[in-house]
């Protein structure tokens, strides 16, 4: 099974860069084959390839969910609302870009999301977020291992 993991993110916003970095943290762990990860940043249409064949899609990103800073979630995509514009910070949100890719089926798609505590200028993530960024990779591994599997979890922890 092919899975995708998408880092996304602003690196000039703080912890809105997060998904990023969790993909550079995830990056040199042993994954298991058939494993594609991609440092999407802010480009979400440079996925669009990679997206037209993933079996699966974990989305990294934060995710402001007013829990305590650092939180991560893990959560199926279909509970976030789409977006009623074209635009996000992302340039497009991942249902438009789902639609360009022209699929017939729809891949399944989780979103592990890491509360921020700051969203402003700058390219540090804050203490909080960054204390946890081993925490969100090994969340992301358990989850493309889980699918391998075809086990799953759900739900929050704290770091």
């Amino acid at each position: 099974m092919k899975t995708l993991v998408l880092g996304i993110g602003n690196l000039l916003l703080c912890d809105e860069g997060v998904g990023v970095h969790v993909v550079r943290e995830l990056l040199k762990a042993d994954l298991p084959s058939g494993t594609e990860v991609m440092e999407v940043g802010t480009a979400i249409l440079d996925a669009l390839p990679a997206i037209e064949s993933a079996e699966r899609i974990i989305v990294v990103d934060a995710v402001q969910a007013d829990g305590t800073p650092g939180t991560i979630y893990r959560m199926p995509f279909d509970a976030f609302a789409p977006s009623r514009v074209i635009a996000s910070m992302h340039g497009f949100d991942l249902s438009r870009v789902l639609a360009l890719a022209g699929r017939t089926d729809q891949p399944r798609i989780t979103v592990i999301g890491i509360e921020p505590a700051v969203v402003d200028w700058s390219m540090d993530l804050s203490p909080s977020v960054a204390n946890v960024l081993p925490l969100a990779a090994e969340a992301v591994l358990d989850e493309i291992l889980a699918g391998a599997t075809g086990a799953s979890g759900q739900g929050a922890s704290t770091g």
